[in-house]
């Protein structure tokens, strides 16, 4: 980063008249032709590094996650993170050739990584992981700034596209997301006039114009689901048969963990609880949720569903034992409690 800072400096420096070192006028200055923590988004995401590494490093140097905050987004335990990202240190501080910027083939082989790291980002702000507080507005303003960043650098991408329109669209909820004391607040529960519906616009815009002309990708997916709720009156208006359809696909692309709760939760909305409960021994063996409150907290909400209060009761309170988050973990005790009552 240093090494990239003097260069511009000397670059500029032998490239501007001498008359222009001169201050300009208040208000007339010029803005960085790039944004330095960009830039480095995309080092941090060489080919040099293996793909863990990377995205390991990324969040920690760019997202300024702390360490444990990156093993519970990335679904590994701590220890193993912390030697991921110190094998990424050394293998940069030994490496023989540079890490910098190359050819635009390269960097387009890094988007992939660079995506991904910008949506753990969001997610840790949208939902932080631990502490007091539900969100960290810091974390997702940041995470939406460097993505509208790329899209600008890449207008025609259809994932670039989807992510964005993924995370206006979703962070349109967060005025309606907690109560005055910080309590959560349910996507089902909210008072959608809270709703930030320029950023819900906006969303739907970039998610249906990438829908169309396109190739599909698991962004653009996540958005389309996202716009299904956000565009419903209420939430008895929410269309659960197309968010099947949509998780139907994107189960396809990406059979990740997040992404199969989500389907069933979809399959208990259009299908009744019994079947979506059908689907979670399968998650059940899936070491990325070993330690993890969220597979508990959609069983709980299942079995609540389908009448099975006693059951539902005890899975609410073994998820609020697994969350560090404390209003995840008040939610979930006081289901747990309103079940009791």
């Amino acid at each position: 980063s240093e090494d990239a800072r003097r260069r511009r400096e000397e670059t500029a420096a032998a490239l501007t008249p001498r008359d222009e070192f001169v201050a300009p006028p208040p208000g007339e200055g010029r803005a960085p032709a790039a944004d330095d923590t960009l830039t480095l988004l995309f080092l941090c995401c060489s080919a040099d590094l293996p793909a863990a590494g990377r995205i390991a490093l990324t969040l920690r140097a760019v997202g300024g996650l702390t360490t444990a905050e990156i093993a519970r987004a990335l679904l590994v335990p701590e220890a193993t993170m912390a030697q991921r990202i110190s094998r990424a240190k050394r293998r940069i501080k030994t490496s023989a050739s540079p890490f910098g910027t190359r050819d635009g083939q390269e960097n387009a082989a890094r988007l992939a990584d660079v995506l991904h790291v910008l949506y753990l980002i969001f997610n840790e702000g949208y939902t932080a992981s631990s502490g007091r507080e539900l969100q960290r507005a810091d974390l997702a303003t940041e995470a939406i700034r460097l993505t509208r960043a790329v899209h600008a650098l890449l207008p025609d991408d259809g994932e670039v596209a989807g992510l964005l329109a993924l995370m206006l669209l979703t962070d349109a909820r967060r005025a309606a997301r907690t109560g005055s004391d910080g309590s959560l607040i349910p996507l089902a529960e909210q008072d959608r006039t809270r709703w930030d519906r320029a950023a819900v616009a906006e969303g739907v815009m970039l998610v249906s114009d990438a829908l169309t002309r396109t190739p599909l990708g698991p962004y653009q997916l996540r958005a389309a689901i996202a716009a299904v709720h956000d565009e419903a009156a209420s939430d008895a208006d929410t269309d659960w048969a197309e968010i099947l359809a949509l998780y139907e696909v994107l189960v396809r692309l990406v059979p990740g963990p997040a992404e199969r709760l989500g389907h069933a939760v979809a399959v208990a909305m259009v299908h009744g609880p019994r079947r979506a409960l059908d689907l979670l021994p399968a998650l059940d063996d899936d070491d990325r949720l070993v330690g993890n409150h969220r597979l508990e907290a959609v069983r709980a909400h299942l079995l609540e569903m389908a009448g099975d209060r006693a059951a539902a009761r005890a899975a609410y309170a073994k998820a609020a034992g697994l969350t560090l988050s404390t209003p995840e973990r008040r939610y979930l005790r006081s289901r747990a409690a309103r079940i009791a009552e």
